[in-house]
């Protein structure tokens, strides 16, 4: 049953520069959750270092502000505690993609049930403009003295190789089809990625508004036989050609919306269900750890040999 979405708003004073796209992601995010009626003690936000981190104190849910690139291990700790929980990871492009990496790597693998949405900017907002793991080459910002001469990572292509299971790109300022790509993601059943495009108005002066409105298309609308869902290993190997190419464009068109969706793979949960039967009825956080009000391994066992009397 849908909810109001102000049910989600926290009474934080929100904390991002006018005009950033981490405001219609927020927007998008609160309808998103209201819409599907996700009850906030059930919604579990984990953010990380940066401005999207901030996400984590202007949603209710029993969230968690992270470490700088460990959002990702945080919110799986989460789901396998309690996979009857909804969990989204709030992350910028630097710290999913920079010093992050390798958790975005392992959860693909893994297909874990978590919504990872990646606030695209492509520079390191909160310390001052520095160039991010997806600013192209020879893009020189504001903030950088000189042009980048780093490639840029392709998210999208990289979540893709890992293996997840659902991958879409929206855009920050276009809340309403934003929204609806974040219900899909968070209704999927598997590690799903949603790539945001976002502005930032103080850092990145060239990659504006304007500069995204000219480039950015939805695949629904410019390519109506463009089917992204894979129901079968036979429909992976007909359709892998056209979604890797749409996977890899990105320059002067940029496709947003629904890009790839395999319902193949079983989640990562299905697969502990079958090695330790029962996991998913009684999970970890939901067992008992007292027998009539003593808990099953108490501290002062644990620790005996090693306390010193006084």
């Amino acid at each position: 049953m849908a909810r109001k979405w102000l049910d989600y708003k926290t009474d934080a004073w929100v904390q991002w520069c006018p005009g950033c796209g981490d405001f219609g992601i927020l927007n998008s995010i609160y309808r998103a959750v209201s819409e599907l009626g996700i009850d906030p003690e059930e919604l579990v936000v984990v953010g990380g270092i940066g401005c999207s981190g901030r996400t984590t104190y202007y949603v209710k849910g029993s969230n968690f502000h992270a470490l700088h690139g460990r959002a990702i291990p945080v919110a799986t700790g989460v789901k396998l505690a309690n996979p009857h929980l909804n969990v989204i990871v709030a992350g910028g492009d630097g710290d999913l993609m920079g010093i992050g990496g390798g958790h975005f790597v392992a959860l693909g693998r893994r297909n874990i049930d978590l919504t990872v949405l990646l606030y695209d900017n492509a520079v390191y907002g909160l310390t001052k403009g520095q160039a991010a793991p997806t600013l192209p080459a020879w893009i020189k910002t504001k903030a950088l003295s000189s042009p980048n001469i780093h490639d840029n990572i392709n998210p999208v292509m990289l979540a893709f190789a890992v293996g997840f299971t659902f991958i879409a790109r929206g855009y920050a300022y276009h809340t309403q089809q934003l929204k609806e790509i974040i219900k899909q993601a968070v209704r999927h059943k598997g590690a799903a990625l949603v790539d945001i495009l976002q502005p930032c108005p103080t850092y990145n002066n060239v990659m504006t508004n304007k500069w995204y409105e000219e480039r950015i298309y939805y695949v629904e609308d410019e390519d109506p036989g463009y089917d992204p869902m894979i129901r079968t290993p036979e429909d992976f190997a007909a359709k892998a050609p056209s979604i890797v190419s749409k996977l890899l464009e990105f320059g002067d068109k940029i496709p947003l919306g629904i890009l790839y969706w395999n319902q193949t793979r079983e989640p990562f949960e299905d697969r502990l269900d079958k090695i330790m039967p029962g996991y998913k009825e009684a999970p970890p956080a939901r067992r008992r750890l007292d027998v009539d009000g003593r808990p099953f391994l108490h501290p002062f066992d644990v620790f005996k040999d090693r306390l010193v009397a006084p």
